[in-house]
């Protein structure tokens, strides 16, 4: 469930399925895209995106996908790039508050926001080592830029996770705060910046894009991370790794 909710200038998406963890399916994903719409077409001047529970988002939900017929590509082209493109764009300055674990498309949700700030108790990293797929959702871009080649395969190659204290200490994100904080922080800060110089905040917004955009290329390495998806999903590990996620055993690889 997504619920959208505007005051004073200022929307406020909420991820509200906590009971899986706020992880997206197909409908999840459309509905975050139409609250952003929503948003936009009521000319809010700040955006602040969370989710309820115990974390923000762990990603994909694949509780109900079939590895043997999962259309990887398809999913992560036609459904995710598109709603990370049109968040990026999004006409006004957008802030994300991220707790507890943020995962696959959900990292990739941060990734398309302007300002992350996450709580000390935040998990971020790349789960795919146990599911024979690969990170995508931009998570590559985001850990080559700013951590380099040699700690982005480290975090790939072992799955282990960062705190949030350690992923704002690295440069992955702006801000890092008490769990208990972050969201009456992150509300008060959205709410300032709301009231400023949307022009201006717009202008700096697009100029940030594109040196973003030449310095790496944001959007054609999420289309590589797609490709590369869409041929790992037909393999034998990619369906040993969602069949022992399910199962919640340890996957046995066999490469």
């Amino acid at each position: 469930m997504v619920e959208l909710s505007i005051s004073d200038g200022v929307a406020e998406v909420v991820l509200n399925a906590p009971q899986k963890l706020n992880s997206l399916d197909e409908q999840a994903l459309a509905d975050v895209s139409k609250a952003y719409d929503d948003a936009a077409s009521a000319g809010v001047r700040a955006l602040l995106l969370r989710g309820e529970g115990r974390a923000f988002c762990a990603g994909r939900d694949i509780s109900a996908v079939d590895p043997a017929n999962d259309d990887a590509y398809g999913f992560l082209g036609d459904l995710v790039t598109p709603l990370l493109k049109k968040m990026a764009a999004f006409p006004a300055p957008t802030f994300a508050a991220a707790h507890g674990a943020c995962l696959g498309v959900g990292l990739g949700l941060l990734v398309a926001t302007d300002v992350v700030y996450v709580a000390d108790n935040a998990k971020i990293g790349s789960p795919f080592a146990n599911l024979g797929a690969t990170l995508d959702s931009g998570g590559h871009w985001l850990f080559t830029e700013r951590l380099g080649a040699h700690r982005t395969l480290d975090l790939i190659y072992t799955a282990d996770l960062m705190s949030g204290s350690e992923a704002v200490a690295a440069g992955l994100f702006s801000r890092v705060f008490p769990a208990n904080d972050l969201l009456e922080t992150t509300r008060a800060t959205v709410a300032r910046v709301a009231t400023g110089a949307t022009g201006a905040f717009r202008a700096s917004k697009d100029l940030v894009a594109q040196i973003r955009d030449q310095r790496l290329g944001l959007w054609d390495s999420v289309e590589d991370e797609n490709k590369a998806q869409g041929v790992l999903c037909g393999t034998r590990d990619y369906a040993e790794g969602f069949a022992a996620f399910k199962e919640k055993r340890r996957p046995r690889f066999n490469g």
